[in-house]
């Protein structure tokens, strides 16, 4: 029996759509959780009318979410979903494949939208998109699966922002698997003002991460930044896109810089909530 477990915060407008795609991916004796916490709007109910488990807290944070659905969940393997995400019919079967396979942790492939999205946006995913950190990481897709064997290499969800790359740190590049065909559509910020207000927030999350590795507070190797690798790996293998660089440079400095000066939201839920529209993505298998 697979465990997913979505982590949501006001939530209505997608958290319905997201709930159907993954009926269409589970079986019947799957559970499906949505930990709705510190909502205002009809998440819960709506989660529960689409047959989910729900689990309610009040106060809004998505490590706590996360623990708290962890503490209603019973079976393995263990699926981390975005409440945003619509996976593809086979998504579920092909990672838990991949996990007794022997990887323990598997994710999806990820396409980034970016259609309808300003010059500055596209510019910057059309170098973030190449990354060679996207290639054995498990961040940026919004559904993460973990083994039963790989779950045992962490208690609880630290009180951090980067969930997903505090699980990236629990596993070694030989210990990952990307399914090749399954897709998940992810939406850019549909602004550059949002684009940059979502690295602020990850660039945050992965300082205060790291710091918390380092001082020994959460076990685990977190990958450092690779500061050069949009050049390196990226624009100078494809001269084309030089253009591009321009503004994904002035974004992620402009980011950088706030990131240093504002501090984070003690106990809330941060997020692009640009992109929390009924129309959000869209499935896709590769």
């Amino acid at each position: 029996m697979v465990s997913i477990v979505i982590a949501a915060h006001n939530e209505e407008t997608v958290v319905g759509s997201c709930l159907d795609a993954l009926r269409r991916a589970t079986g019947p004796d799957d559970e499906i959780i949505v930990s709705a916490n510190g909502c205002t709007d009809r998440t819960a109910e709506v989660a529960r009318d689409h047959g989910a488990i729900v689990v309610e807290r009040a106060e809004p944070g998505k490590p706590g979410a996360l623990n708290a659905g962890e503490d209603r969940a019973t079976g393995f393997p263990r699926v981390y979903l975005d409440a945003d995400i619509r996976v593809p019919a086979h998504s579920v079967a092909t990672l838990e494949r991949l996990l007794q396979d022997g990887a323990l942790a598997a994710v999806p492939r990820r396409r980034v939208e970016t259609s309808g999205r300003p010059l500055p946006v596209k510019a910057y995913f059309a170098i973030n998109g190449r990354l060679p950190a996207f290639r054995d990481g498990l961040f940026g897709r919004g559904m993460i699966a973990v083994s039963e064997t790989g779950r045992r290499r962490f208690e609880r969800f630290p009180s951090l922002t980067a969930d997903d790359l505090f699980l990236d740190a629990q596993f070694s590049s030989a210990e990952k698997a990307e399914a090749d065909d399954v897709v998940v559509v992810v939406e850019a910020p549909r602004t550059t003002k949002a684009l940059v207000n979502r690295l602020v927030r990850v660039r945050r999350g992965n300082a205060e991460l790291r710091s918390a590795s380092a001082t020994g507070e959460i076990d685990g190797a977190v990958r450092e930044s690779d500061r050069w690798a949009w050049l390196r790996d990226v624009v100078l293998p494809h001269p084309h896109l030089v253009f591009a660089a321009v503004p994904y440079l002035a974004i992620t400095v402009a980011a950088a810089l706030r990131a240093r000066r504002t501090p984070r939201t003690a106990g809330g839920w941060e997020r692009d909530d640009s992109t929390r529209v009924a129309s959000a993505p869209q499935m896709e298998a590769a």
